[in-house]
Parts: structure tokens; C-alpha cells; sequence
């Protein structure tokens, strides 16, 4: 009988444990769960896109504020370059007419540390919900690791370094091969076929879009999209073509 119970409670602790680890496990994976997100092109800020009146509201250069509309004021949230996946959290701030075309207005300071592409400013805005401590306390770790790096102080460098430093640059240009330019417009994903069948004929009835398009992801995900597109311009005609239908997150998908 107490070999029994003995056993009974082994086994109780030994599933207490597993729970708790997935569940640490889980709540981790869940800062990003049920988050909005939006992958698409950004607009780098600058007075002469407030003073057109292009940009309804000022942001400082220097700021780690966003405009975002589909995110309330002080959201935190990740900003990714996926051209190059840099990353830096930002909070949205207060409310701003924009082109509907771009998903956010970032600073230039947040452009420059992402490395962006001014030609193609392809970001993820993904919203972080409010267990992000692990992330606000690494991107304050990164910062601080910048300011240490920038007070080192810098060894003497010789010709024959500098030969090889500029050597090397040469080369990395050499290999850094031109991307190409194709994006298509992710307008919805579906359960069923049959639903993404309604949508494509109230694209065709209700806009000027004449060539909506299905692609199956999966077994049980059927996208609802436009393009391919191989330049800005016609991919903003096409936006802003689809855009009537006020949908509450289309994205921008960059094709391999």
C-alpha cells in the first residue's frame, strides 16, 4: 500500500513538473501570440513630409515613437527589417494621417539603426503584449553595449590594415548580389476554398481590380491575393485599388 502511494505521488510531481515547463514554455511563445502584426513598406519621416501635409503630425529624428494606426497610443512593439532581420523596439505614438500604403512612420533614427533600404523600406510591425520584460531589458542591454563600444578606445592602425580593411570592402560589395523586386498583395487567408471564392468576386464587383488571384498554403489556408508585382508603382495603384474595401490588415509579402 505505501509502495502504491509512494508511486501515486512520484508520478503527480513528475507531471507538476513537465506542466510547469510547458508552461513557461508557452507564456514565453505568447509575448507574439494573438498580436497584431503587418508586414509592408514604411515611410522615414521628414519635415518636408509634414509641411506637404503628407504626415499629419511631427515626430522628433531622434525618436523611438511610431505613427501606427491600427495601434493605440504607447503600444510597444517590434520593428523588424526583413531585408536584413535588425530589429528594435518602439512605442506608437499618438494618432496620424499617412499615405494608406504604408504600415507605420518611423524616425530616421529607427531607419538608420535598422539599416533600411530608403529605395525599399520593407518592415514587420509586430505589437509585443505586456509580458515583454526579457525584451525591453535586452534591448536596453544592446544599447548599453553600444555606448561601452563607442567610449573603447580605438588601437593604432597601419597601411598595410587599412589595405586589406578597404580589400575586404570591395569584395563584400562584389558579393552582395542585387535583390530583386517582387512583392505580392496578401489581402486575406481563408479556412475553406469556397469562402476565398466569395471574396475574389466581391473584389471583381465592388473595385476596378479586375485580376485578384487564389493560392492554396495549405490544406486548410487559401490566401486571397494580388501580384506579383515588379515595382513600387504598380503595386501602390494596386493597394490603393483594394483599399476601398477598408479591410482591417493587408499586407505586403515579399516573393523568394
Amino acid at each position: 500500500m505505501l509502495y502504491k502511494k509512494s508511486l501515486y505521488i512520484l508520478i503527480f510531481l513528475l507531471l507538476m513538473n513537465c506542466s510547469n515547463k510547458n508552461f513557461q514554455k508557452k507564456s514565453i511563445n505568447n509575448i507574439f501570440d494573438n498580436s497584431y502584426s503587418n508586414k509592408g513598406f514604411a515611410l522615414i519621416y521628414s519635415e518636408k513630409l509634414f509641411e506637404n501635409k503628407i504626415i499629419s503630425k511631427k515626430i522628433d529624428e531622434r525618436s523611438l515613437i511610431i505613427f501606427q494606426r491600427n495601434l493605440k497610443i504607447n503600444t510597444q512593439v517590434k520593428i523588424t527589417n526583413i531585408l536584413n532581420n535588425k530589429f528594435i523596439i518602439a512605442k506608437v505614438g499618438k494618432k496620424s494621417s499617412y499615405p494608406s500604403f504604408n504600415n507605420s512612420v518611423l524616425s530616421k533614427r529607427i531607419a538608420k539603426d535598422l539599416d533600411l533600404d530608403l529605395n525599399e523600406p520593407y518592415v514587420e510591425i509586430i505589437e509585443i503584449n505586456k509580458n515583454t520584460a526579457f525584451i525591453a531589458k535586452k534591448a536596453k542591454t544592446f544599447d548599453e553595449e553600444k555606448k561601452v563600444a563607442s567610449k573603447a578606445p580605438v588601437n593604432s592602425i597601419s597601411i598595410n590594415d587599412l589595405k586589406i580593411t578597404e580589400s575586404s570592402k570591395a569584395k563584400k560589395k562584389k558579393k552582395k548580389k542585387k535583390r530583386n523586386f517582387s512583392y505580392e498583395i496578401k489581402i486575406a487567408s481563408f479556412y475553406f476554398e469556397s469562402t476565398a471564392k466569395i471574396m475574389l468576386n466581391r473584389i471583381k464587383t465592388e473595385t476596378i481590380i479586375t485580376n485578384p488571384k487564389i493560392k492554396k498554403i495549405s490544406d486548410n489556408e487559401y490566401r486571397v491575393y494580388l501580384g506579383p508585382f515588379d515595382n513600387i508603382d504598380s503595386l501602390k495603384k494596386s493597394y490603393n485599388g483594394i483599399s476601398i474595401l477598408e479591410f482591417d490588415n493587408i499586407e505586403i509579402i515579399k516573393n523568394d
